[in-house]
């Protein structure tokens, strides 16, 4: 990865390219003025279900208000999908690894990460704005070992753009799931079962995602300056992960409140109930 190549597209060009995102879902981004656009940091927040409908968005709104274009670490699944890896790429995407990492912290980046990953795309039904992040604290290693400061934020709205029918806990307990699990290939794609993409429906009967207004908030940066040198400290870490974790949380639980009024304005009151 040669993270010095990779220049952002302008924001015109973004703008067009979303247009009828936007219109769909009225995104709002909060909480711009916590973002030094002359101090590289570390964005983490929480993943929408599928992943594809509010990133986009966010980053857009993003660079709008701030001017900041965050390299953003994806999952190696997205990378592995011909074509799909390609495009990313073009859009500044890389895979989510430390040395990529640390190239990208190196050059004075902003760098943009969801510590839940595909599991948290591939959301259960009992899921809707909740963190799985697992035993992952690598993002706060990171932070700590190049002195980044972590920006948390929360993306409130696209977990409800689809009724889930069908998700990763009905695939394993069904006949066919637990006969697919046990090859290996198989096993090794959908990681136990975990990156199983759930069955929804959208708008109606149809598959075309509810119109939910998006959003977003970006919180206080938190700084690493007070576990600098401990990035091999489990507790550290531990720590570091918790404070953004509570920060995300807090922030998801206030947009919802937020939200409900926009819920209810114009055609989305009869479509959204």
């Amino acid at each position: 990865m040669k993270s010095s190549s990779f220049s952002p597209p302008p924001v015109a060009l973004m703008e067009r390219i979303l247009r009828i995102q936007k219109w769909y879902f009225s995104p709002v981004l909060h909480g711009a003025e916590n973002v030094d656009a002359q101090r590289p940091a570390l964005f983490v927040g929480n993943h929408g279900l599928y992943g594809l409908i509010d990133s986009p968005l966010f980053v857009l709104e993003l660079y709008r208000q701030t001017g900041v274009f965050p390299r953003a670490l994806g999952d190696r699944l997205h990378f592995d999908v011909p074509g799909w890896g390609k495009l990313l790429t073009r859009w500044g995407a890389v895979e989510g690894t430390p040395a990529n990492c640390t190239q990208l912290m190196e050059s004075g980046q902003h760098v943009l990460v969801f510590p839940g990953g595909a599991r948290e795309v591939a959301m259960r039904k009992d899921e809707i704005h909740k963190l799985v992040w697992k035993q992952r604290t690598g993002f706060a290693r990171m932070a700590i070992q190049h002195g980044y400061d972590i920006i948390p934020f929360a993306s409130a709205g696209c977990d409800m753009t689809y009724k889930i029918l069908y998700d990763s806990q009905d695939f394993k307990r069904s006949r066919l799931g637990k006969w697919l699990l046990k090859r290996k290939p198989v096993d090794n794609l959908l990681r136990d079962g975990d990156t199983f993409m759930p069955l929804s429906r959208g708008l109606g009967p149809t598959l075309l995602p509810k119109p939910e207004p998006l959003w977003f908030q970006i919180g206080k940066p938190i700084p690493t300056t007070d576990y600098a040198g401990r990035e091999g400290d489990k507790d550290a870490c531990w720590d570091l992960r918790d404070k953004v974790s509570a920060s995300i949380e807090s922030m998801l639980a206030d947009l919802e409140e937020q939200r409900a009024g926009a819920r209810r304005r114009g055609v989305r009151k009869w479509l959204l109930k």
